[in-house]
């Protein structure tokens, strides 16, 4: 009987990867489809390591038109693949396309997948429930840019109120919050001022440099920034992301294939997992899928050389501070999504990215990325540098 997969598990490997610089709402990439931000991406890519045969491709979208968004844009960027899939798990979606294609290489499935994430923030759609549909009625015509994640609400701040619900149970003054955003532009100023990530990131139009970072970010002005929720909260315009274009990728393969290329790897993607929790209080996500990503492999944050978190808000910072203060040195070495921004469904693999530049700053070993999304889910995972 013909052996149709591999009965060991296999190694995955990250390649290397790109992405695109990113882009504010309504800024340098206003009118440019996700789509097309994600081809550039595929081709510059396929290009830099001769890539003509994949195994497929999977990217992460969250506020596109719909349809599956992955095979348009590989079609856009002159692709074939056997399998072109998109995945929608909003805020962890690049994570979670990185994941399913680690799934598909261990099952021994492939053996070279892309896999990452495109998002337009500028071009969100306005969607609108069929009159038939209950929820029609409890929106104003039924029109909504924000999906329900949570069977008790419907509200199109629903992310901003986990994020203030969170804070106001951790305790978290707004002075916290400001500290950690001020922290994070601080030293995305001075990664991009040392070329720290210029090697992984794609001109786009002419334009190189990501559009949300402010040198100039003071105490100051964080403390004039509007309060979002209203008198008396702590979550502000200065202390959560920016909304984001972007488009960000990366080439898994297995060891055969590295046997038959002759590349070296950047990385060995070890480990990947999920997790879960209270989706009206999704920023703590993040955190608790790294902890259980460190549980079932024995590590401990200290064993880390480089520790990235989607800051989609700075309470994220916060809690993750206060739990590992031993680490922080090694905690979004280059500044976090309130510096860059988050195009939702890149930024998985925007902090894959992030965490093999941190390794390979100081020469470490282990990395991790853990990403918090909508609904409270979570994604985590393990890298380890290749010397």
């Amino acid at each position: 009987m013909k052996t149709f997969f591999s009965s060991a598990p296999q190694e995955v490997y990250i390649l290397g990867g790109l992405r695109t610089p990113l882009g504010a709402k309504n800024g340098q990439f206003k009118d440019i489809r996700p789509e097309h931000l994600g081809a550039a991406v595929l081709r510059e890519l396929c290009q830099r390591y001769e890539l003509t045969k994949l195994d497929g491709i999977f990217g992460g979208n969250a506020t596109g038109t719909g349809g599956n968004l992955t095979r348009l844009m590989a079609l856009y960027a002159g692709l074939s693949a056997p399998m072109a899939c998109t995945v929608d798990m909003q805020c962890a979606s690049g994570a979670a396309a990185i994941d399913f294609a680690w799934s598909r290489i261990r099952a021994g499935l492939g053996d070279v997948y892309l896999a990452g994430g495109m998002e337009s923030a500028s071009l969100q759609p306005v969607r609108q429930y069929d009159p038939k549909d209950d929820r029609y009625n409890r929106l104003p015509n039924g029109r909504y840019e924000t999906a329900q994640f949570s069977p008790d609400t419907l509200s199109q701040k629903a992310m901003l109120e986990g994020a203030e619900r969170t804070a106001h149970l951790a305790g978290i003054s707004r002075d916290e919050l400001d500290a950690w955003a001020l922290r994070s532009h601080q030293k995305a100023t001075a990664a991009r001022k040392a070329g720290s990530l210029r090697d992984c990131i794609v001109p786009i139009d002419g334009q190189r440099n990501d559009e949300s970072i402010h040198p100039r970010l003071s105490s100051r002005l964080l403390a004039r920034m509007p309060r979002l929720l209203g008198p008396g909260t702590v979550t502000t315009a200065g202390n959560v992301c920016p909304l984001n274009d972007g488009a960000a990728f990366v080439v898994l393969c297995s060891g055969r294939f590295l046997q038959q290329s002759g590349y070296t790897p950047a990385a060995k993607l070890l480990y990947v997992t999920g997790g879960t929790g209270d989706p009206g209080e999704s920023p703590r996500a993040a955190q608790k899928t790294a902890d259980i990503l460190l549980q079932e492999t024995g590590l401990a944050y200290d064993d880390l050389d480089a520790i990235e978190f989607n800051e989609a808000f700075a309470v994220i910072d916060v809690l993750f501070a206060r739990s590992q203060p031993q680490v922080l040195d090694r905690y979004n070495r280059f500044g976090g999504a309130l510096a860059y921004g988050h195009p939702y469904g890149a930024s998985g693999a925007v902090l894959v990215l992030h965490a093999l530049h941190s390794l390979a700053a100081v020469h470490g070993r282990y990395g991790l990325a853990a990403i918090a999304g909508a609904g409270g889910t979570g994604e985590a995972l393990l890298l380890e540098a290749c010397p």
